[in-house]
């Protein structure tokens, strides 16, 4: 099977390259293990635009950092094996999160954030996926005065960014969410975002469009990518697709290709749990909802309201360790009325993490014809689309709709 483009890797960030591609008049072929949105895309909070002002960032004051070493705060835990072999990541990561790097790192990526709700109506319109999404934004709740009175200084400079919020008292944050349990003592509303009630549904959808399009899906094994005569070849179930160029798309897999490839880009995972529980009598959940100072989000979903972990750095491969869920899922029925849970056990998954909370999209340094899109951190569901529209329009000679510059391999 000869093709125009490989794309491994058949998550949000994957199927919107593809999508991309084919609409430019490309012949695509998308490789994936499993079918589209099975993997980290179909585990997240459903989130789509500015959730706040920064990234996600490694915890700077001594009080916080030493929650997180002596693992009292559930929104981040560690397997202690694991430290060893992160640590040079950490590090990296802990510079990076420095506030002036920080802002920087936000602003470099604010543009690829602003445009990701209209990327992602675009998408749903193409694949009939609208009725998945809706309005209404998030809710970021805090259970001290501190922790409200910090983040309402928070909303000016949210402002400044041109993103729209506002701080909701207490009353104001059940009247909107009646559900709620008083447990917190402030909120704010995140209005400039939407979420959806099935991000893998989301995904497949997207990926249905692409025998419209001319472009295929094929079962393979993204980590038999080697570079051939004519461009670059993978094996799927069917035999080798040959392609002139291939995209690297594979969220927390993509070292398991780069890496013999000679590419040693500071890749590293942070994973995370959820569960899917009914709720008590007739209650109901609007929007997804932050317990900032726990670290879960409770959303929402077709499935019933999915509680999602916050980040544990261990191993990608490792074992399941839900001891995070499970404090999660404590906490989540004091803010609000969970029942029972709708799987015996919980979904794992990895969030591929680059140390400057930036990802990766542009061509790889030393590979003609290989291209790479990787590294979302927090917000690959959220930065699909705008990164393959960024991508595709990289690829095909067109101008880029923002600068594609911060994103490089070779700035490691």
């Amino acid at each position: 099977m000869n093709a125009d483009v490989l794309v491994l890797g058949a998550g949000i960030v994957g199927v919107s390259v593809a999508v991309q591609l084919a609409l430019r008049g490309r012949k695509v072929v998308l490789v994936d293990r499993r079918d589209p949105g099975e993997e980290t895309s179909y585990g997240n909070s459903g989130v789509v635009g500015r959730s706040g002002v920064t990234p996600m960032a490694f915890p700077r004051s001594a009080a916080a950092f030493g929650k997180v070493v002596r693992q009292q705060y559930p929104g981040a835990r560690y397997q202690a094996s694991a430290l060893p072999g992160l640590a040079p990541w950490l590090f990296a990561y802990w510079r990076a999160s420095e506030p002036s790097r920080m802002m920087a790192s936000a602003e470099r990526l604010a543009p690829m954030t602003a445009a990701s709700v209209e990327e992602h109506r675009r998408l749903a319109e193409m694949s009939g996926a609208e009725h998945l999404y809706r309005d209404g934004g998030w809710m970021k709740v805090y259970r001290s005065d501190g922790g409200f009175d910090a983040a309402k200084r928070q909303l000016d400079l949210a402002r400044r960014y041109g993103i729209n919020a506002v701080a909701m008292s207490a009353g104001e944050a059940q009247a909107a969410e009646p559900h709620l349990r008083p447990v917190f003592a402030g909120a704010t509303l995140w209005t400039d975002l939407r979420s959806v009630s099935d991000p893998g549904g989301v995904v497949k959808a997207a990926a249905a469009l692409l025998p419209r399009l001319q472009a295929l899906f094929v079962t393979g094994d993204a980590r038999t990518l080697r570079a051939v005569a004519d461009g670059w070849s993978v094996d799927g179930v069917d035999g080798p697709i040959t392609a002139r160029e291939a995209v690297v798309a594979l969220g927390p897999w993509a070292a398991d290709v780069l890496h013999p490839l000679g590419y040693r880009i500071p890749l590293a995972v942070k994973r995370g749990y959820h569960k899917h529980y009914a709720a008590e009598g007739n209650a109901t959940l609007t929007r997804p909802i932050l317990d900032e100072e726990r670290g879960y989000v409770i959303t929402p979903m077709e499935k019933g309201i999915r509680l999602t972990s916050g980040s544990e750095f261990a191993a990608r491969d490792a074992p399941k360790s839900p001891l995070q869920l499970d404090i999660a899922e404590k906490d989540a029925k004091e803010l609000f009325p969970l029942a029972a849970r709708r799987e015996a056990e919980p979904w794992m998954g990895s969030r591929p993490c680059l140390p400057d909370m930036l990802p990766v999209i542009g061509p790889a340094p030393r590979h003609k014809g290989l291209w790479l899109a990787f590294g979302h951190q927090h917000n690959g569901f959220t930065l699909g689309p705008p990164t393959g529209r960024l991508l595709a329009e990289m690829m095909t000679g067109g101008e880029p709709f923002v600068d594609p510059a911060p994103f490089r391999a070779d700035r490691f």
